[in-house]
């Protein structure tokens, strides 16, 4: 065989590895954080990176209510929900959320920058958001995730 010649490695569910990270919120960018946070759940850190399995890992994001935004976006940024129903138009506004549940500012912008079949239903799961220091995974040894 030539040494000119390669064959690509495609990943499967028997030979990816998923670790696990823990990502710090204080004084992040809400969107340049999601960006980076999507890739990792995705799995596009790793070198054999297959659009079609989940290469991902595990990510653990604390003290999401000191996240910040760019810009007037904390004022005028407003987070709807629709229900289906006539007068189910719920709106509120990203200063009201992120001290209702700052857990949800993260997770919606996460989410909507994952693919929007199956596999990314798969994805989401692997993440999980605290408004505090404290989390609940310390059987798994996360690493520190640093942006």
């Amino acid at each position: 065989m030539s040494k000119l010649h390669f064959t690509t490695k495609h990943a499967n569910s028997a030979t990816v590895t998923h670790n696990w990270y823990v990502v710090d919120g204080t004084n992040q960018t809400v969107g340049r954080m999601s960006a980076r946070i999507a890739a990792v759940l995705r799995g596009k850190n790793k070198t054999y990176y297959t659009p079609h399995v989940d290469c991902g890992d595990y990510v653990i994001i604390i003290n999401a209510d000191k996240v910040v935004f760019t810009g007037n976006k904390f004022e005028d940024k407003t987070y709807i929900n629709f229900s289906g129903y006539p007068g189910g138009k719920k709106e509120e506004a990203a200063q009201d959320l992120i001290k209702r549940r700052p857990e949800v500012i993260l997770e919606r912008a996460i989410k909507g920058m994952l693919p929007k079949n199956r596999l990314g239903r798969k994805m989401i799961k692997k993440l999980f958001v605290y408004a505090g220091e404290k989390h609940f995974h310390t059987a798994q040894q996360p690493k520190e995730l640093k942006f």
